[in-house]
This record gives structure tokens, C-alpha cells and sequence, in this order.
């Protein structure tokens, strides 16, 4: 059997897409399902919006994902750039076997044709002016025949069928009228991209291509190329775009779209490889998978033939379930990085920190939230809610707030929850409160806000001498009426 080759082929001219990512991730699983070979080629050929910063990000997302590549950067044989002179050389063959040819006609007189056509309400085909002019052998690429630039198209098939078997959509016949002759070098020499990659994909021995449904109508024209050049076209996968909720091309006005967004935004790489599988492809009811368990259990053939619509909410509700599995050690790890970008410290002691991550891990959805969440244990100058402030430190629970602070100082030994719950209770039976009396106002003076974790927690995490400091803070504003 032939060793399954699939390839994710990237153009670093801007952030990883979360629809073409998807197209990755499928061949990412079906290539390590079938024990092959994962390629990643860079697609760089549009020079001018290429960018080494776009493909060290595009990098960093695909090692963050974990879809590691078998082939592929930093070798330079993997850029499509290297390989022009393959594809000239490649293009010269065809029109010397007279599969292709040179095409003379003008770019004023194509957009002529073009619009005479939309006027007659014709397609817009090249009408093949050029496809049995004399030909000589001694035509080199590129220079300038006969004084003018030429063009050179792929002599394609004038009747007859290409058919298309696609492992997701199934089968396609394509009549060869309806297909046009299509360029495959542009004047200056320069390879189109449907060329070149399919002479990449040819050379690298690809077996499966794994794409957007948007690529369809140039899927019959690439097939046609594979066996022009001599080679036996892969298989091809093509899955169903990826909609916003409205039924659109997910796109920017639909909130983040790209994996960096998440990435930055405290994501977990496991939620995202969890939910992209999961936007077109089911097995059975599950919906958790192991990294391990998408390798094991997919297949082309529950993928579904309907488009996948982004859902945000759904992606976030994933990554709160991965956030409250993750073992406190390693998220007290991994929210540093999102502290730091605050500019707040990032305390030195890893088991106070671990205590903190502990009291929040179970309302925060990210790991940016969590940092966020953290702002009045990490900051000392936090600021106080106004409302929560008038509504909550009022002159009558100042005395309260004075004799909780002088008892939570008094406290000898391990200052611990329950140590502080005990000098909670002598002061709520001293003034004749209940707890959300005493509470809520404590709450607002240690945090700022009226939402907190238990707040015997957070005083044990916050530590005596900060919670007594604020206590204070919080009288000597209620004295001054601010």
C-alpha cells in the first residue's frame, strides 16, 4: 500500500484562519490515523504581502496546536519560492510536448473580451485566440517573442469529462467544454499558484489534499494538470466552509477568526484542536476528545457535507471545561505570561500563586480571564467600585469593619480559611450581623468589587497584613464619606 502523504500548504501573508487551520487539522489527524507523513510547505509566492513575521506566527500556532510536520521549514526546499525554477522548467516541457503554449494577447485585450462577454451574458472564457499559433521549439521563458510579452496556458481538453471522487462530497464530473484554458506562467515568468502547487504537491508525493470546498472549481483543472505533467492526481478532501452565525463566510465581523486571537486570549491548544474537529466531523455523540482519540477515531467519512458554523460561545464553553481540568501547578504556569503582559509582578513564590490560581480557577473561562480575575490579589492600589462602594461601605459598618481588622491581626499560627472564618464569627456575634452583612462589605474593601471567591479563601490568599491594610483603607474612607 502507499504510505499516506497529506500537506498543509500556508501562505504567511497574514494570521492563520481558523477555517483554512481546520483544513490542516483534518490532514494533520488523517495522515497520523494512517501512520503517514505530515508536510508542511509555505506557499510564498505572493512576494509582496509575504512576511517572515507572518510565517514565524503561522509556526508558532502550528507547534502551540501540537500538529507537528514530518517535512517542511526551516528547510528552504519546503518554501515554493525556492522551486520556480522547477516550475518554469516544468512549464517549458509542456509547451514543448505542446500541452501548453504561449499567448500572445494583451491584458487591454482580455479585459476586453471580458467585459464583452458580461455584456452578452456570457461567461468570461478565454476564447483560445492564441492555442494554434505556430509554435517553435526555440521559445525560452521567459523573454519576449516577436517583440511582445506572452503568457503561457495550459493546453486543456476540449470534450469529454474530469471526474472527481471526493472523500467528503463524493462524486463530480466536470464537463471539459465548460473549462477554459488557464494560464500557468505570467509574462514575467513567474508560476500561477494552481501550477505550482500542483507540481509541488507532485514532487512531494502527496496522496491527499485536504481543502476548503471553495477550491472545487479548481480542483477539475488541477487534476487535468497531474496528468499532463505525468502524474497520477492524490485523492482529494474537500471540506465545507466555515459560516459565521449568520450563515456568511466566517470573517472578522464575526469577532476573532484567527488562532493567534485565541492564543493570545488565554485559549487552551486542546480546546481548539477539540472544537476545529469538531466544526465538520462527529463520532458519535462525543463531544471531548483527547488529542489521542481524534488521531484514533477519525475519518473522512463522518465528515459532514453541510458548512460548520462557528460558535463562539461553544469554543469558550471548551476551553473552561480544559481550564478546570488542568492541574493547578501547570495553569499557575501558564498564567504568568498573561500577567506579565499587564505589567503587573508576577509573584515569586510559586505556592502562594498556586493558592491564588486555586480560589479563581473555577469562574474563569481563559487564561487571560484568570489573570484578569487575579487584579486584587497582584495589585495593591486596586481600585473600589463606586456603586459597590456606596451601596456597601456605610458609616454603620465601620466599627464592624475596625474590630474584624484588629482580630484578623491578632490571629497567631497559620493563617489559614478557617483561622479567619473563627475571627468572622466573634465579630458577626459581637455586632449582631449575618455574614452578608459583614461579607459583602469586606468583600468590596479586599477586592473592589461585590464578586470574589469565599471570602475566607481570599483573605488567606491575600494574606493578614494586605487584608488588614485595606480594612483600614476602607474605614478611613467611610469616615471621610468617599
Amino acid at each position: 500500500m502507499v504510505k499516506v502523504r497529506t500537506r498543509f500548504a500556508p501562505s504567511p501573508t497574514g494570521s492563520l484562519h481558523i477555517g483554512n487551520v481546520r483544513s490542516g487539522l483534518f490532514a494533520w489527524l488523517f495522515a497520523r490515523h494512517n501512520g503517514g507523513a505530515f508536510i508542511l510547505r509555505i506557499d510564498d509566492t505572493d512576494r509582496e504581502r509575504s512576511s517572515k513575521e507572518s510565517l514565524e506566527e503561522q509556526l508558532g500556532d502550528l507547534r502551540w496546536l501540537g500538529m507537528d510536520w514530518d517535512e517542511g521549514p526551516p528547510d528552504p526546499a519546503y518554501f515554493q519560492t525556492n522551486r520556480v525554477e522547477r516550475h518554469r522548467t516544468a512549464a517549458l516541457t509542456l509547451l514543448l510536448e505542446q500541452k501548453a503554449y504561449p499567448c500572445y494577447c494583451s491584458a487591454e485585450e482580455l479585459d476586453a473580451k471580458r467585459k464583452q462577454a458580461e455584456r452578452e451574458r456570457r461567461r468570461p472564457v478565454y476564447d483560445r485566440k492564441c492555442r494554434n499559433l505556430d509554435f517553435s521549439p526555440d521559445l525560452a521563458l521567459p523573454e519576449k517573442a516577436a517583440g511582445r510579452n506572452y503568457t503561457i496556458r495550459f493546453k486543456a481538453p476540449l470534450d469529454g469529462e474530469t471526474v472527481l471522487d471526493d472523500l467528503v462530497k463524493g462524486r463530480m464530473v466536470f464537463q471539459n467544454a465548460d473549462l477554459d484554458d488557464w494560464i500557468i506562467i505570467r509574462s514575467d515568468g513567474s508560476p500561477i499558484y494552481n501550477f505550482a502547487s500542483v507540481l509541488d504537491d507532485a514532487d512531494l508525493s502527496i496522496t491527499h489534499i485536504v481543502r476548503g470546498d471553495d477550491h472545487v472549481p479548481n480542483t477539475p483543472r488541477q487534476i487535468q494538470m497531474f496528468e499532463a505533467l505525468g502524474f497520477a492526481p492524490p485523492a482529494f478532501a474537500h471540506m465545507p466552509q466555515v459560516l459565521g452565525p449568520d450563515g456568511s463566510p466566517l470573517s472578522k465581523r464575526h469577532g476573532a477568526t484567527s488562532v493567534i486571537a485565541y492564543r493570545e486570549g488565554g485559549y487552551f491548544p486542546e480546546a481548539m484542536l477539540n472544537y476545529l474537529a469538531r466544526l465538520g466531523w462527529s463520532h458519535g455523540d462525543q463531544e471531548i476528545f483527547s488529542k489521542d482519540e481524534l488521531v484514533q477515531f477519525f475519518s473522512f467519512a463522518e465528515c459532514g457535507k453541510s458548512a460548520g458554523i462557528f460558535n463562539a460561545e461553544k469554543l469558550l464553553w471548551l476551553n473552561f471545561h480544559y481550564l478546570k481540568q488542568r492541574p493547578i501547578p501547570q495553569l499557575a504556569r501558564e498564567v504568568k505570561p498573561f500577567i506579565e503582559k499587564r505589567g503587573w509582578p508576577i509573584p515569586g513564590d510559586d505556592a502562594w500563586l498556586e493558592k491564588m490560581v486555586s480560589t479563581l480557577h473555577e469562574r474563569a473561562k481563559t487564561l487571560d480571564e484568570l489573570a484578569e480575575f487575579a487584579v486584587f490579589y497582584l495589585k495593591d492600589d486596586i481600585a473600589i467600585d463606586a456603586k459597590a462602594a456606596a451601596k456597601f461601605l456605610k458609616p454603620e459598618i465601620a466599627e464592624p469593619l475596625r474590630a474584624l481588622a484588629s482580630e484578623i491581626g491578632s490571629i497567631d499560627g497559620e493563617f489559614t480559611a478557617p483561622a479567619v472564618q473563627q475571627v468572622f464569627e466573634r465579630v458577626l456575634a459581637k455586632y449582631n450581623l449575618k455574614l452578608g452583612q459583614l461579607a459583602q462589605p469586606v468583600r468590596v474593601a479586599i477586592t473592589g468589587g461585590t464578586v470574589s471567591p469565599g471570602i475566607y479563601e481570599v483573605i488567606e490568599v491575600l494574606g493578614k497584613e494586605r487584608t488588614v491594610k485595606r480594612l483600614a483603607s476602607a474605614v478611613e474612607r467611610i469616615k471621610k464619606g468617599t
